[in-house]
């Protein structure tokens, strides 16, 4: 009679990677976007649909999240935990879509050195999420998730300060102040994904902690 009601607990974390998957790779066209901003690829548009697509996959994986949670008897760790975890990396992907959208919104028709390294940093921020997701239902590699999602607050604060030397490079030339007001947004952009790419990671930790 309860057989129905006992889940699989592997089926949440088979959701969470699925989730973290589609994290990196929105992450990882992002990257390429900006990195061939001002020259001759035809991969734009293609990328920007890229980016999209994973979003949307991701709408779909929270969807198939909370439908298991509402339906399951157990969980491998507190609903609202998995709930929040679930929600964190859907933030994620909005927050990349908005950054694909920008280019177009913003006509930022060519990249810099600061916004080429902030997707960089944002790729690696990324990946180490994914890491540590992986490795959640593993005990023994409690340490390395851990770790991994003081990494991540590393790459935030690294990218906390090359957006401040970023903005007071954009507007050091009075001459291109549009230009600065459009780049200036488009970096806030960048830098609210490696926020909460960090708030995700403490959400990570958080569980980690408390379910040792």
């Amino acid at each position: 009679m309860f057989s129905g009601m006992m889940p699989h607990r592997k089926e949440f974390f088979e959701l969470l990677n699925a989730h973290a998957d589609r994290v990196i790779a929105a992450a990882n066209a992002t990257l390429r976007l900006i990195n061939t901003l001002g020259t001759q690829s035809s991969e734009h548009e293609a990328l920007v649909k890229e980016i999209v697509m994973n979003e949307r996959s991701g709408d779909k994986i929270k969807m198939e999240m909370v439908a298991l949670l509402h339906k399951s008897f157990i969980t491998p760790f507190s609903r609202d935990e998995i709930h929040a975890l679930t929600l964190a990396l859907d933030q994620i992907l909005g927050k990349l879509q908005d950054v694909a959208n920008a280019v177009g919104m913003y006509h930022i028709t060519d990249s810099t050195p600061e916004s080429r390294e902030l997707a960089a940093l944002t790729s690696d921020a990324c990946l180490r999420l994914s890491r540590a997701v992986v490795v959640l239902g593993d005990k023994t590699r409690t340490k390395e998730a851990i770790d991994l999602c003081h990494e991540i607050e590393e790459i935030e604060t690294k990218a906390d300060k090359l957006l401040k030397k970023a903005i007071t490079r954009l507007f050091a030339d009075e001459s291109q102040m549009w230009t600065a007001i459009r780049l200036r947004e488009f970096y806030f952009l960048q830098e609210h994904v490696l926020d909460q790419c960090q708030y995700t990671a403490r959400i990570i930790e958080e569980i980690l902690i408390e379910n040792a």
